[in-house]
């Protein structure tokens, strides 16, 4: 590389940079101007409005000049916002405001175009861009070709163009660091540069590194169902992400970031991404786990946590398995659907309505409400109008009940005050003592129908807790239950369990989606048809049952689920059926499955190590990182595979920021943590997915590992004693894979028969 171009290209940002310190000072004046505005607008505020109230024409004429000073301060408002962000997007250029050239000839032209690639556009003049966003149709050409002829999408169709020349640039502080010509899709080494660098506690944006099938990903406008399956390491996550930016970007003024919804496998990894899109100048999407979904739908219950969860699915009860297997099925969401649809005709559960602990209307009286409804009626309209019905008796029973002793008794016991403001609410002078008397009588009674008023508006007089049981009870006819192994006296002690559970305020994580699916669909709740965008990461972890609940939740979304088939911790054998009983819920012509193969997050020898671990992972193909093999440390106790961990923690201390000790579970965890304290060696112990990741030395359980990458990662208890299960095969996958740099596996006696199909050339063994 000649100095002469470096310099060329130097001149040329700072040519750039200065237009940006320009708009900068003008984007200042104009967040003054509208501060100034404002303020001002709030001074004379009381001499601008025309305050008139004695005749309605004044009062019209009052609340239009309102109006009008509240169009003026909404009008700053958003001016100062918009200056505002457009401010923040100029500073963060400041720093480094692109990172790619391309030069081109449009097919039919003959002069070439120039154009500069960064995370937002910049133009000095309404057609003038200096820089494109990395989102717009012309930057595909950055990430999907090679230099040559290719054809990229425009709003206005295809474009053909040719590239003549691809630059990467690395900038620091305003200046060229290095400069790279390539003729691929995105060099290997900027994205060799950025992969060699430390993990941190937080996500960091891939723009200037995606690449050819992660772009296939973030683009793709016409799947109903975008389906990435992707090797651990492979970047899914991250392209995912981008994705979100590019659709805000695409849709913008028809897609807000509130209509955009992320289920992650727990908490930590939720705050592990948060900062990726603000880095993209986006508000982040609305982020979320399954288990907090569901937690915040049925506030009496404690929902079942990852780790009960987890202790849940390694449990060596055949039959909880079998039980589970059956209930987180798609044939168990069709037995549901098929139960509440005969719903309509008989077995609707309700509750007694009571009033001063007697029975107001009795649940013979409401199932006899609600079934006089035509058999047109679905579950929702019969709802609404038996809901009518009932308000009707209420407004009824008003008269009858303002003869009762105890309201005579209540009338009397109203002091003075109380009298007077329950008269203020009538206009006029009452004719008689007897009319004063009703209109009191009546007030007390409709207050004190209040609470029964809104148990009818609310549906509470609906048994769903009995309808559930009692849809439990009726699954030996809906389904046939030798097809799990299972027999009638399984399943009813099965009910009995779930029905103390719930007499105990907890439900299982399994219950919860049949729970919630049961109330959806009797409550006649209406679906969440705002959202336009359904992510789901770590699909493997959920169950069918749980896929179809969320199609029938978000009817109008599209989804875009990711996941690796081959890290399934809490579905094991049903997550490769998953993605065949997905093709039954999605339209298959508006379906795209992307596969990827090459891992990034690890060194060849990690990805090399870890592939060898999962029958059928010769598929997955390492990224050219070079770095030090596994190491295996095979010890005879408990003290000695202490002494060889702090001796790891204390090595890995000089070279980095994070070591990651991962275990099988909380109770693992917890006894870790407690002998390294002894030792008195510092370290944070992640119980909850609630915690915040730090840098350091850290102990994880497995499943709160999930999406999580670490510098050096210890695998400890690796033997069979732990590890002995062929069910644990993908839980080990997931937690050696977590590491990017080092990887030691720490086992007392003898590592787990699970290592035993990796060939011993690419692992040390001590």
């Amino acid at each position: 590389m000649s100095e002469s171009i470096k310099e060329q290209e130097q001149k040329h940002l700072n040519d750039v940079l200065a237009k940006v310190e320009v708009a900068k000072a003008e984007a200042v004046k104009k967040i003054n101007r509208a501060e100034k505005d404002e303020h001002d607008i709030n001074k004379n505020f009381y001499n601008d409005v025309r305050l008139k109230t004695s005749t309605y024409s004044g009062m019209m004429e009052t609340s239009v000049s309102i109006r009008q000073q509240q169009q003026m301060l909404e009008e700053r408002e958003n001016s100062w916002k918009h200056a505002t962000k457009e401010y923040d997007k100029l500073a963060k250029m400041q720093e480094r405001p692109y990172f790619a050239r391309l030069d081109f000839e449009e097919e039919g032209e003959h002069k070439a175009e120039t154009i500069y690639i960064g995370l937002g556009s910049f133009a000095d003049s309404p057609d003038h861009y200096l820089i494109y966003d990395w989102r717009a149709p012309i930057s595909s050409i950055y990430y999907d070709s090679k230099i040559g002829k290719l054809t990229y999408h425009t709003p206005m169709g295809e474009q053909t163009v040719n590239v003549t020349l691809k630059r990467q640039f690395q900038i620091k502080d305003g200046k060229i660091e290095t400069i790279f010509d390539t003729d691929q899709v995105v060099g290997d080494q900027m994205l060799l540069d950025n992969l060699n660098g430390k993990s941190n506690t937080k996500m960091k944006s891939i723009v200037t590194t995606i690449q050819r099938e992660q772009n296939k990903i973030i683009r793709d406008t016409k799947s109903d169902l975008l389906f990435v399956q992707g090797a651990a390491g492979s970047g899914k996550t991250a392209a995912v992400l981008q994705r979100v930016a590019f659709l805000l970007y695409q849709y913008r003024g028809k897609l807000s970031s509130a209509q955009v919804v992320l289920f992650s496998p727990n908490q930590l990894f939720n705050d592990y991404i948060n900062q990726v899109l603000p880095e993209l100048g986006e508000q982040n999407m609305v982020q979320m786990t399954y288990y907090q979904y569901s937690s915040l739908r049925v506030p009496k219950f404690k929902v079942e946590t990852l780790s009960e969860r987890f202790e849940e699915d390694n449990s060596e009860d055949k039959k909880l398995r079998n039980i589970n297997n059956l209930k987180n099925s798609l044939e168990f969401f069709k037995a549901e659907t098929a139960y509440t649809n005969h719903l309509n005709s008989e077995d609707m559960k309700f509750k007694n309505l009571k009033f001063q602990g007697d029975i107001f209307i009795s649940k013979e009286q409401i199932a006899e409400i609600y079934y006089s409804f035509n058999e047109n009626y679905n579950l929702r309209n019969r709802l609404d109008a038996t809901k009518e019905r009932l308000i009707k008796i209420l407004n009824r029973r008003v008269k009858v009940e303002m003869k009762k002793p105890w309201v005579e008794q209540a009338v009397q016991d109203l002091s003075r005050e109380q009298i007077q403001a329950v008269q203020n609410a009538h206009p006029d002078e009452f004719e008689n003592a007897d009319k004063e008397f009703d209109f009191l009588a009546r007030h007390i009674v409709i207050g004190a129908f209040k609470r029964i008023r809104k148990q009818i508006v609310h549906g509470r007089f609906l048994g769903v807790n009995n309808q559930l049981v009692h849809f439990l009870r009726n699954v030996p006819n809906l389904i046939d239950l030798s097809k799990y192994d299972l027999t009638k006296e399984d399943w009813a002690k099965s009910v009995d369990t779930s029905i103390n559970q719930m007499k105990n305020g907890h439900i299982s994580m399994s219950d919860v989606s049949v729970y919630l699916y049961l109330f959806d669909r009797i409550s006649g709740k209406r679906p969440k048809t705002d959202i336009k965008y359904l992510f789901i990461d770590e699909v493997q972890d959920y169950t069918a049952f749980q896929m179809a609940f969320m199609k029938f939740t978000f009817p109008r979304a599209r989804f875009t689920l990711l996941g690796d088939l081959n890290q399934a911790i809490f579905t094991h054998e049903n997550s490769h059926t998953l993605l065949s009983e997905l093709s039954t819920m999605f339209d298959p012509e508006k379906t795209n499955v992307v596969q990827l193969t090459k891992s990034y997050r690890s060194t060849e020898q990690i990805t090399d190590f870890t592939k060898h671990i999962l029958e059928g992972g010769s598929q997955i193909e390492s990224f050219a990182r070079v770095g030090d093999k596994p190491v295996m440390q095979v010890v005879e106790n408990r003290n000695a595979a202490l002494d060889k961990l702090v001796a790891r923690i204390d090595n890995d201390k000089e070279k980095h920021d994070t070591t990651a000790i991962i275990v099988k579970t909380l109770a693992d965890a917890k006894l870790l943590s407690e002998q390294l304290d002894d030792r008195n060696v510092k370290n944070t112990l992640i119980q909850t997915e609630n915690q915040r990741l730090t840098t350091g030395t850290l102990v994880i359980p497995a499943y709160l590992a999930k999406g999580l990458e670490f510098d050096s990662v210890v695998m400890f208890d690796a033997d069979d004693k732990h590890f002995g299960d062929e069910a644990d095969r993908q839980l080990v996958y997931t937690i050696c894979t977590r590491a990017m740099h080092e990887l030691t596996i720490i086992a007392e006696g003898k590592p787990t028969h699970l290592f035993d199909v990796v060939p011993s050339d690419l692992y040390d063994l001590q």
